[in-house]
């Protein structure tokens, strides 16, 4: 109808003016703020995205969601934030879409992030959670190559890509393996029910070594966490923010965080 569309037109154009000044004044507003340490980003509503913007292939969503990442990580940086784990592919994804798709989003996540982010000044050591045997072997060596290409990056700042990852299945994974390190010692198995406590578990998780996440933010406005860091975000404050991945804009990001540092975290307290 011709009356929605202009009204649309005009909230846009108002956005396009006043978007820019709601951005700085979030800024300003941060500044000092407590900050998260560590964001967890599920990227969700690429092929919405692309259905919208009617794009007749909607796998290229992925691609444009893939380039949009790099501008994220710009944001995360400019916060001084220095832990991000972005959930780019899961388990179940492999699993439950078309071939044709994965095919594709692999080679998304091989010649758009993996070499992007492997590029001549790493700004982020990258880091990878999820089971490499369920991914084509031309993706593990691209992820292998940006993992090796940033294993000497000093800016202090880590990114987890979550590919091929499953929540559930990195704790399978996990007392898999302190089941065969504890083998290895000799010792009966009710030795180690005794002993058992929470951090035997988080030894053997992918993001060992890493802090757990603070923030988990998801876009498209879906609200659940779809196995993403089910152990590691038992505490994380949760934000679902409506746009879709690709069109995810600075203000967007901006307001989770100022909700986060607005929160008052207990820990079950």
């Amino acid at each position: 109808m011709p009356v929605p569309k202009a009204l649309h037109a005009v909230g846009s154009a108002l956005d396009s003016l006043l978007g820019p000044l709601r951005t700085g004044r979030l800024r300003r507003r941060l500044a000092g703020a407590e900050l998260p340490r560590h964001i967890g980003l599920i990227m969700d509503g690429n092929r919405r995205w692309a259905r919208e913007r009617g794009l007749a292939d909607t796998r290229l969503g992925h691609r444009h969601g893939a380039r949009h990442a790099g501008a994220v990580l710009g944001w995360c940086e400019a916060l001084g934030v220095r832990h991000v784990t972005v959930f780019v592919c899961s388990a179940e994804n492999l699993e439950r879409r078309g071939d044709a798709e994965v095919a594709f989003l692999m080679r998304v996540i091989e010649d758009v992030l993996a070499r992007e982010l492997a590029g001549p000044r790493p700004r982020w050591r990258v880091h990878l959670a999820g089971d490499p045997a369920t991914l084509p072997d031309s993706t593990v060596r691209a992820l292998r190559r940006a993992v090796d290409a940033t294993a000497h990056c000093a800016t202090g700042a880590h990114l987890t890509l979550a590919v091929g990852y499953g929540g559930r299945q990195e704790l399978v994974h996990a007392v898999r393996g302190l089941l065969n390190a504890h083998a290895d010692t000799g010792r009966p198995v009710r030795a180690l029910a005794e002993e058992l406590t929470a951090d035997h578990i988080a030894r053997h998780l992918h993001t060992a070594g890493h802090p757990d996440p603070d923030l988990v933010i998801r876009t498209s406005g879906e609200q659940r966490m779809s196995n993403f860091l089910l152990w590691q975000s038992a505490y994380a404050e949760l934000y679902f923010a409506d746009a879709h991945w690709p069109a995810f804009r600075e203000l967007d990001f901006l307001r989770a965080v100022a909700s986060y540092a607005a929160r008052g975290r207990r820990y079950g307290r």
